[in-house]
């Protein structure tokens, strides 16, 4: 295993010496959340297709391949069509709002007095992503050093959380684009042909295995339209993704580079489950399905390659954490903190504190989860039964009113988390009855209470065209008091 060793040893001195350089370029509180919104197509693309394949997609897609064959590739592939979705219709408003948070874009779109709620539900599912990729690190160490699970998610969640605190999202971009093509190399490259070619092809695994192993569907129709509902809708309001088209320096960079991305997860999702697939064929008695990526690294890989395909799953693993770890941060320090009257100044030092602490608190929690596809299930399930109704709606609606989401993001929430304890986690049910009791309060109470105001509504629209967030403001000022005038000025956005 020296070899290997060698290789992981020098991964984790790359991953730390980026985050020390982006500790450099993180300046301002735009440079340590958004890269200072100034990525280019390519590390755009790269790092979105990062941060949305992390430990559930790798582990977790190796796993269902190996339980239930191609048909595993749903999960994986339902993230993909979440990606391309956001970025062909979301994307290009997005960037134009110039916003941190979803719940900033909330609170813009119906006037304020939602971020505080929007901002809770946000913030569990991005700390329970951040949870399930820190999980996922315990497989790894496990082949390397044959550490316990806890010792694994310590060491791996310890590296995240430095490089995270040093220099936020450049420090997090840098990483992940180094993790991007080590993913790249080492699954696609590397893995992928050599499991299916030590299976004996096509033809020799439809020989070792049943014929369900090559049906689309034997994961079962309700499972897999239940991963759509799931993960490509919450792709598409996700903090943590939203972060990252945040970053973009225009528009079209936005658009074309997540398409891209998109792309790559389908391709990347057909892969884990082939993965899986051989390794079934070849290791059919694997005590766990969570331990076959494990095993068919160990067993086939000789020392060095099987180094370099570690490192791409810890690649996966460290883009997703650090991506929601930064969100989680994000959404502490802009939607929860200054909801309890904390003033602006600092806001650089309170970030980098928030992104320690809950990368603390998720190494706690990763210690007594022990499934990464459930953990990731509960995050989706909450983010899209709470907030997907009231974010479309503030998006494509105008009759959507602010008491409307308030009240359908309570009743979403409340009904996934209640039907999680009736029907178990793992059910379908909880994000149906979630969604629809999100959908009926909306409608709802939007009807039943006064429209958005013309002036609020004509500072989103604004918005929209990408008008510069301060002149927005001052478009709609609130009434002057008798005798008095208001006078514009515009501010720039470091006075801001």
């Amino acid at each position: 295993m020296t070899g290997d060793y060698a290789v992981i040893a020098l991964y984790i001195a790359g991953m730390l010496g980026v985050g020390w350089y982006g500790l450099r370029l993180a300046k301002t509180k735009s440079d340590y959340l958004v890269a200072g919104r100034r990525l280019g197509w390519f590390m755009y693309s790269g790092t979105m297709s990062a941060v949305v394949l992390g430990g559930a997609s790798t582990v977790g897609g190796v796993k269902l391949g190996y339980t239930y064959g191609i048909s595993g590739m749903w999960l994986v592939v339902s993230i993909g069509v979440g990606i391309l979705v956001l970025h062909a219709l979301f994307a290009r408003r997005l960037v134009r709002l110039k916003v941190y948070t979803v719940g900033e874009m909330l609170d813009l779109r119906y006037g304020g007095r939602t971020s505080a709620v929007s901002g809770v539900v946000m913030w569990g599912y991005t700390l329970m992503l951040t949870v399930t990729s820190t999980l996922a690190f315990a497989t790894i160490f496990k082949v390397l050093f044959d550490l316990p699970n806890w010792a694994g998610i310590v060491i791996g969640g310890s590296i995240v959380v430095l490089y995270s605190v040093l220099g936020g999202m450049w420090s997090i971009t840098l990483t992940d684009i180094a993790q991007f093509v080590i993913k790249t190399i080492g699954i696609l490259a590397i893995l992928l042909p050599v499991a299916i070619s030590s299976a004996g092809g096509f033809s020799g695994m439809s020989e070792k295995l049943d014929a369900s192993f090559f049906s689309f569907t034997s994961i079962g129709t309700d499972t897999i339209i239940t991963y759509f509902v799931i993960y490509t809708f919450g792709l598409l309001i996700g903090q943590d993704i939203w972060q990252r088209v945040f970053t973009a320096r225009t528009p079209a960079i936005a658009t074309s580079g997540g398409i891209t991305s998109g792309v790559y997860c389908l391709v990347y999702g057909l892969a884990g489950a082939l993965i899986g697939t051989a390794a079934h064929a070849l290791y059919p008695d694997i005590a766990s399905a969570q331990d076959a990526f494990a095993t068919i690294v160990e067993r086939l890989l000789p020392t060095g390659v099987r180094g370099l395909v570690l490192a791409a799953a810890l690649s996966a693993m460290m883009s997703t954490a650090s991506g929601a770890l930064i969100a989680c941060s994000t959404t502490t320090t802009s939607d929860l903190l200054t909801k309890l009257g904390l003033k602006k100044g600092g806001e650089l030092r309170r970030n980098r504190i928030a992104t320690l602490v809950l990368g603390l608190l998720a190494i706690g929690i990763a210690m007594i989860v022990d499934d990464v596809v459930n953990a990731l299930t509960i995050a989706y399930d909450i983010l899209v039964g709470g907030l997907l109704v009231a974010i479309v709606g503030a998006l494509f609606w105008r009759r959507g009113t602010r008491q409307g989401a308030y009240a359908s993001m309570v009743a979403g929430t409340l009904s996934v988390i209640a039907f999680m304890i009736i029907d178990g986690v793992d059910a379908n049910t909880p994000i149906y009855w979630g969604l629809g009791a999100s959908l009926v309060v909306y409608l709802a109470v939007s009807f039943a209470t006064p429209r958005t105001s013309d002036a609020i509504l004509s500072v989103w629209t604004h918005r929209l065209t990408g008008a510069d967030p301060a002149l927005s403001r001052e478009s709609a000022p609130e009434p002057a008091p008798p005798g008095h005038f208001h006078v514009k000025v515009p501010l720039s956005e470091n006075q801001e």
